[in-house]
Parts: structure tokens; sequence; C-alpha cells
């Protein structure tokens, strides 16, 4: 059988993109095997996901370090100590050290809810309606130290409805992000396999 790409998914929530992923990679010619799912939160729903589908978990919260790169070296301890290969942001609320980018630089990606380079950072959904935009989004990009810059790896676009709201906005591009993310994943898996 065809090897397959250790890939880690951190998250922080509902874990809705890992569920995409999850069950994109249960397809035998998906590139990457999710080895690791590692949240800084203990009550983070996803960790109930991986644990269904039968994936390692970790937990290893924020709040026990004094700083953020304490925190991130302690993260990059546990994706050696699993042979990670590939780190997926999935819904994981931490800004990263430039130290951890760095480090990960080339194996680490994330997907964001705009079109970039338009509105990075938060409230991208109201930030869009507020600018009289007419298409909205999102993003899978490369990590880097500057936040939402790295070069992008795929979008996936709608038109904004006249009647959307933040709120009904932020649900239809996320049908969109799981459609976009398993196929980026597979997409930058598949290269780094032939690397």
């Amino acid at each position: 059988m065809a090897r397959k790409l250790r890939t880690a998914i951190l998250i922080s929530g509902n874990g809705s993109n890992l569920q995409a992923i999850i069950d994109a990679a249960q397809a035998s010619d998906y590139p990457a095997a999710i080895s690791l799912v590692l949240s800084n939160k203990e009550d983070a729903f996803g960790l109930t996901r991986a644990k269904n589908a039968g994936l390692e978990t970790i937990t290893i919260s924020h709040r026990d370090y004094p700083d953020r790169e304490t925190f991130d070296r302690m993260m990059d301890t546990a994706l050696r100590a699993n042979n990670i290969e590939l780190v997926v942001m999935a819904g994981f609320m931490r800004i990263l050290s430039d130290w951890f980018v760095t480090t990960w630089a080339g194996k680490l990606i994330n997907i964001h809810p705009s079109l970039l380079p338009k509105f990075k950072g938060m409230h991208t959904h109201q930030r869009a309606i507020d600018a009289g935009e007419r298409e909205h989004g999102c993003t899978v990009h490369w990590v880097i130290p500057e936040l939402d810059s790295g070069e992008i790896i795929g979008q996936a676009k709608l038109e904004i409805s006249p009647t959307d709201t933040a709120e009904t906005l932020s649900h239809r591009v996320h049908a969109l992000e799981h459609v976009l993310y398993p196929r980026a994943v597979a997409e930058v898996a598949a290269r780094l396999l032939k690397n």
C-alpha cells in the first residue's frame, strides 16, 4: 500500500473541518493519514469526533504555560514524538509563535474564512458584508509568521446574498470549507510525499 503522510490536526472547538478530513481520509487513495489530533482545550467537541474515529488525541492546555512559545514548544515535542510530517490547523484558536511557524515552515497549513488577502484576522463575515463585497469564501494557505499572509493553496467562493447576515454567511462558508479543506490537505500531502 502507498505510504501516507503522517498528519496532525490542531483544533480548539467543534471540529467540523476535522470531521470533513476524517471522512475524506477513509478513502484508500487519500494521501494523508491522521496520526494525531491535538487540542488546547480538553472540552473541545472535536476530541470526541477524533475518539469516535479511533484516532490518537492529546490535549495540551495553553493555560499551563507562562507564554506562547513555551506552549508551542510542548506542542512541537508532541508532534515530533508522533513523527508528524504535516500540521493542519482546523479551528485552532491560537496565534502561533514565530519560533513554531519557522520550525514547521513548509509543513503547516491553515484555513481562513475569507478570500485572502481580504479580511485577515477575525469577524470576516461581518466585515465582508459591511464592505459591500459581492463574493466571499474561504482560503487554505501556508502559515508564515505574518498572520493570514502565507502563500494561497486553494480558495472556494460564493456570492453574498442581499439577505445574508454574518451568521448565515458563516454557515454557508463553513459548508465550502468542508469541501475545500480535505481537498487541499490531500493536494499538499501528495506534494510533500513526492519531495
